[in-house]
């Protein structure tokens, strides 16, 4: 997995194939077929790993959060692992991969810090499509040139922040 993560990050997603990865680690990618059923389970397994980190961190982070930072400081941390791995978190977010591949409530729990920094459901889904949104235009660079993104995450914090 540290090879397909490797291979994602240096040559973007068209290069992660089976025989490529085969190359990476020195083997024929027939034999890579005996740990993984193909493609399909490679981008899920790559997936699913992803999501336990994303999880993890901004569970952390909300769990040493205060209800006045909180929102902010999950923010900064989604910004930064979605930068961070970009083709990467391209891929979690993708409809492309079969996510009956990964294991059951994952999505949930890895988007489950949303709502405790929010408290409803409604906000939390607004709050993560805000920042899916604002991090996406990020990676693509379609903010104009003369956008000052610091202030633009500081302010979409301030829109969610409770009072």
């Amino acid at each position: 997995m540290a090879a397909a993560r490797a291979l994602l990050a240096v040559e973007g997603p068209e290069a992660l194939t089976m025989r490529r990865l085969g190359e990476a680690v020195g083997v024929r990618a027939a034999s890579l077929y005996k740990h993984l059923p193909g493609k399909p389970a490679l981008e899920a397994a790559l997936v699913e790993l992803a999501l336990f980190e994303f999880g993890d961190a901004t569970h952390a982070i909300v769990d040493a959060s205060t209800k006045h930072d909180v929102v902010s400081r999950l923010l900064a941390e989604y910004r930064r692992l979605a930068r961070a791995e970009s083709d990467l978190y391209r891929m979690v977010l993708s409809n492309r991969i079969d996510r009956t591949l990964l294991p059951a409530g994952l999505i949930d729990w890895s988007g489950e810090p949303f709502f405790r920094a929010t408290g409803d459901p409604w906000v939390a889904q607004a709050l993560f499509a805000a920042a899916h949104g604002a991090v996406i235009l990020e990676i693509d660079q379609a903010y104009a040139d003369m956008s000052d993104l610091d202030a633009t995450w500081r302010a979409l914090a301030a829109a969610f922040t409770r009072r």
